[in-house]
C-alpha cells in the first residue's frame, strides 16, 4: 500500500515493523460533548483503512484513547478543563458526562458501520503509567519542575518540528495573544506533562504523585496508552490534521525521549469537514452531529458514502444539498443491487479475484475511498459479468466501503399503492417543504425530500406543483 506519511511529507510504501502485523494508534473523542459529523470524518477514513489493511491480509491491532481528564480547550496549557466545562453545562459529575458521551460516541459509530476498535482505554484508567513515564522523563533530564507543574522540554528535541516541517515563529502565526502566558516555562514550546491543582482549584479529578495533587496533561496520554498496549514501535498513528500541533508532536518528542529510538513510523491525518467555509468545531458552535442527520431523514450510511467519495487530504465541504443529492444516489445504487438477479448461477472465482485486484491497486493507492466507490458502478456496468459475480464483487468490496449494499436484498417491494394514513403523511410532508421554499430555508426543504426518499418515496416538482411516487 502506498499511503502519504505526514512525517516524511511524501507518499511512502507502507510497511509494517512485524511483516503483516500492524501496530495502529488513533487518537480518541474527549467525551465532553457529542461529536460532530467533521470528527466522525476522521473515524470515518480510519475504519476504512483498517478495513482496507485486514482486506489487503494483514492483521490489525488497534488502540483507541478515551480522553476524560486533562484536555484544555486551548489544546495546549490554557484555557477551561474540557470535561469540567462539560460537567458544569450539564449539572453532572465528570464520570458521568464521560460515560454518557462516550457511549454516544460508540453509537454514532456504530450508525456510521464505524468498527469499534479492540482496545478501548479511557485515560483515567492508566494514570500509573503516565507518571511512571513522567518519571522516567525527569530522570532523563527531559523534563522539569517549575512552580507547580512538571514540564517536558523541548529545548532537548534537535528535531521537535519534524512532524509540522515548520519552525515556532510560523507556528505562532494566528495564536491568540489573550492566552495567558505560563512564565514558568523555559521555552515557549513546552508543554505540561503535569498539573497540580493550583491550576484549577476546582478540578474534579486528581491523583496523588510525586509532585503533589493533580492530574496528567493531554498529550502524556496517547503516548504512554500506545506504548502499554502496542509497544515500543508504532506502524502507523492516526487523528486529524488539527492533532498535528501541537499533539502529535508532543506525543513524538516525549515518546522518542521516554523509549530513546524513533516510535512511530507513519502519520495518517484527515483533513477538515467544512460547513459554508468554516471548520466545524464545537468551540465555535459550529457543529452537526448524527443524530441531527437521522432527525432530517438521512440514513447515516449516506454521510459515509458522501466522505468516502472524497479523498481524505482533501477538505470536504459540507451542504443539505449535496448530502441530498448523495442520498439520491445511495438509494438508486442499493436498487440496482437489489434488481440483481443471480437465480442458481455461481459467481465466477476468476472474475471476483481480478476485480478484487483492481480494488486493491485503485485503494491502496493513498486510500483513494472514491476509486473504489467508483469500481462498484464499473462491475454493475460490466457486461461481461453474470449477475451473481457482480454481487459476489460487491459484498467483497463492502467489507472495506461499510456501506450496506446489499441491504434491500430480501426486502420484498412496496405496495404501489400507498394507505391513506401514508398519503396523509406525504402530503404532509410536501406542504412542510413549499412552506420551508417559501422562508427560502432551502436545507429544511431538502432535508424533507431526502426524508421522503428514505422511505420509498420520490418526489418531483413540476408547474403544476410537486407530484410523488412509490420507488
Amino acid at each position: 500500500m502506498q499511503l502519504y506519511n505526514t512525517l516524511t511529507k511524501t507518499i511512502d510504501e507502507f510497511v509494517p515493523v512485524d511483516g503483516k502485523i500492524i501496530r495502529m494508534y488513533t487518537c480518541g473523542p474527549t467525551v465532553y460533548h457529542f461529536a460532530h459529523i467533521g470528527n466522525l470524518r476522521s473515524y470515518i477514513m480510519e475504519d476504512a483503512l483498517e478495513k482496507f489493511l485486514n482486506y489487503s491480509g494483514y492483521e490489525v491491532k488497534r488502540v483507541m484513547n478515551i480522553t476524560d481528564v486533562g484536555h484544555l480547550t486551548s489544546d495546549a496549557d490554557s484555557g477551561e478543563d474540557k470535561m469540567l466545562k462539560g460537567a458544569k453545562r450539564e449539572h453532572k459529575s465528570v464520570m458521568e458526562i464521560a460515560q454518557f458521551y462516550t457511549d454516544a460516541f460508540f453509537e454514532d459509530c456504530a450508525a456510521l458501520n464505524i468498527k469499534k476498535p479492540e482496545t478501548v482505554v479511557p485515560a483515567t484508567s492508566l494514570v500509573p503509567d503516565f507518571i511512571h513515564m513522567i518519571e522516567v522523563l525527569m530522570e532523563k533530564g527531559y523534563a522539569y519542575q517549575a512552580g507547580p507543574n512538571i514540564y517536558f522540554d523541548t529545548s532537548k528535541v534537535p528535531n521537535y518540528y519534524a512532524l509540522t516541517g515548520h519552525d515556532e515563529d510560523q507556528l505562532r502565526i494566528g495564536v491568540r495573544d489573550d492566552v495567558e502566558e505560563d512564565t514558568n516555562k523555559r521555552n515557549k514550546s513546552d508543554f505540561v506533562l503535569w498539573f497540580t491543582q493550583s491550576k484549577f482549584e476546582d478540578q474534579a479529578l486528581k491523583w496523588d504523585s510525586p509532585w503533589g495533587e493533580g492530574y496528567p496533561g493531554w498529550h502524556i496520554e496517547c503516548s504512554a496508552i500506545s506504548i502499554r498496549h502496542l509497544g515500543g514501535q508504532l506502524d502507523i498513528h492516526c487523528g486529524g490534521v488539527d492533532n498535528i500541533f501541537p499533539h502529535h508532536t508532543n506525543e513524538i518528542a516525549q515518546s522518542e525521549a521516554y523509549l530513546g529510538h524513533p516510535w512511530c513510523r507513519h502519520w495518517f491525518h484527515v483533513q477538515h469537514l467544512n460547513d459554508k467555509g468554516a471548520k466545524m468545531a464545537k468551540s465555535t458552535g459550529n457543529i452537526l452531529t448524527v443524530s441531527v442527520l437521522k432527525e432530517k431523514g438521512y440514513d447515516p450510511m449516506v454521510y459515509r458514502m458522501f466522505c468516502l467519495q472524497s479523498h481524505y487530504r482533501k477538505p470536504l465541504e459540507f451542504s443539505y444539498e449535496v448530502l441530498s443529492n448523495m442520498a439520491s444516489a445511495y438509494n438508486k445504487l442499493l436498487n440496482r443491487i437489489k434488481n440483481l438477479n443471480p437465480a442458481s448461477e455461481q459467481a465466477d472465482a476468476g472474475q471476483v479475484a481480478a476485480y478484487k485486484e483492481k480494488f486493491i491497486s485503485l485503494v491502496g493507492n493513498d486510500l483513494n475511498t472514491a476509486s473504489g466507490l467508483s469500481l462498484v458502478y464499473d462491475v454493475l456496468k460490466d457486461k461481461a459479468l453474470s449477475d451473481a459475480t457482480k454481487l459476489a464483487v460487491i459484498e467483497d468490496f463492502d467489507q472495506v466501503l461499510s456501506l450496506d449494499l446489499t441491504k434491500l436484498r430480501g426486502v420484498s417491494e412496496p405496495e404501489k399503492a400507498a394507505d391513506n394514513e401514508l398519503v396523509q403523511y406525504i402530503e404532509e410532508r410536501i406542504a412542510a417543504r413549499k412552506a420551508a421554499k417559501k422562508a427560502k430555508d432551502f436545507a429544511t426543504a431538502d432535508a424533507i425530500r431526502a426524508e421522503l426518499l428514505e422511505k420509498g418515496v420520490a418526489i418531483k416538482d413540476t408547474r403544476e406543483g410537486t407530484v410523488w411516487e412509490l420507488v
